[in-house]
């Protein structure tokens, strides 16, 4: 790829287990209380009311039984429920709005990479803000998918554990599933919400063809750039060997000083092409390090979600 930061860290797994992972985003999720996503969801909800709200109409989750009225269509009589009373009852299913909160995580091998400036990798912090947004959309009563798996939405408890499980099984091998780190094209209902968690070291041209497929139906976007502090600064010095992870390309540098100011100012012009990509979208982009508290790249994506400035800043970090 054209912009190519070579790391100088073996790759390592993403993360280890589902229990542990969604265990820490759960801890994450229950510091902030459950908000409703409120930026432009109303106006194009309004004809069926709040989205959000539990209530009975066109889906395939069940809800709960009610007694027969007359109207009632006596195919959704539950014969088994009916006949241990003396009234007859209908199955409901859960109305699901066409808005739902979709994830993305990327996990290619890039994102198995940290420094000796930070504990976690990238792919392990951005698991853990993805889940912990998935928990508070939840309690919320939003409906969560996750791009790439084969797990319907759901607002479900169950939801949280089986994302991680996918996650798991799917980052335990980073660079097993988006070999390109770009996000799957995939067709999303009208009007939802995407948020895509990566390092986005990845060509911009490229980038944009792919958001733009997405963004085509109206889809409301938020870009949460995950880097690990040694990608921003290149603090090392003297000799040093740059290593592509899980690739072959190496490269010998006899002062790595002599370098970290045109790096730096490459990261900072990749980093303006993606704020002028989501400007142009009418998306949000933020940044987070994996040395800072992931509560603090919480609360700032919530913010942006909400479109609550008190909640979070709505100016990119970093």
């Amino acid at each position: 790829m054209a912009f190519d930061l070579k790391r100088t860290a073996s790759p390592a797994p993403a993360f280890d287990s589902p229990l542990r992972l969604s265990e820490e985003a759960e801890r994450l999720s229950r510091a902030y209380p459950p908000l409703l996503i409120e930026a432009d969801r109303v106006a194009h909800t309004v004809a069926q009311g709040l989205h959000g709200r539990r209530r009975a109409g066109v889906g395939e989750t069940f809800w709960q039984f009610r007694q027969y009225r007359p109207g009632d269509e006596t195919a959704r009589i539950d014969w088994r429920r009916s006949g241990r009373s003396d009234s007859l009852f209908v199955r409901e299913n859960e109305w699901e709005a066409a808005n739902t909160v979709w994830l993305w995580v990327n996990l290619d091998k890039g994102m198995g990479f940290h420094s000796h400036l930070s504990h976690t990798t990238k792919a392990e912090r951005a698991g853990v803000l993805t889940l912990a947004l998935a928990q508070l959309m939840i309690a919320a009563g939003e409906r969560v998918g996750l791009m790439g798996a084969e797990l319907a939405p759901s607002h479900h408890r169950l939801t949280l554990r089986r994302l991680a499980a996918w996650l798991v099984e799917h980052g335990s091998d980073p660079g097993a599933g988006d070999q390109d780190g770009l996000p799957p094209v995939t067709r999303l209902q009208r009007f939802s919400n995407l948020v895509l968690v990566s390092d986005f070291l990845v060509e911009p041209d490229a980038l944009a063809e792919r958001l733009s497929m997405l963004a085509a139906r109206d889809v409301r976007g938020h870009l949460v750039q995950v880097l690990d502090p040694a990608e921003e600064t290149l603090p090392y010095e003297g000799r040093k060997e740059f290593a592509e992870m899980g690739g072959p390309l190496k490269l010998m540098i006899g002062r790595t000083e002599s370098l970290r100011s045109a790096y730096r100012q490459r990261l900072a012009a990749h980093r303006d092409a993606l704020r002028e990509l989501a400007r142009r979208l009418g998306w949000s982009f933020t940044v987070h390090h994996t040395d800072q508290p992931p509560q603090r790249a919480l609360l700032t994506l919530y913010g942006l979600m909400s479109g609550d400035p008190s909640t979070g800043s709505v100016r990119a970090n970093g």
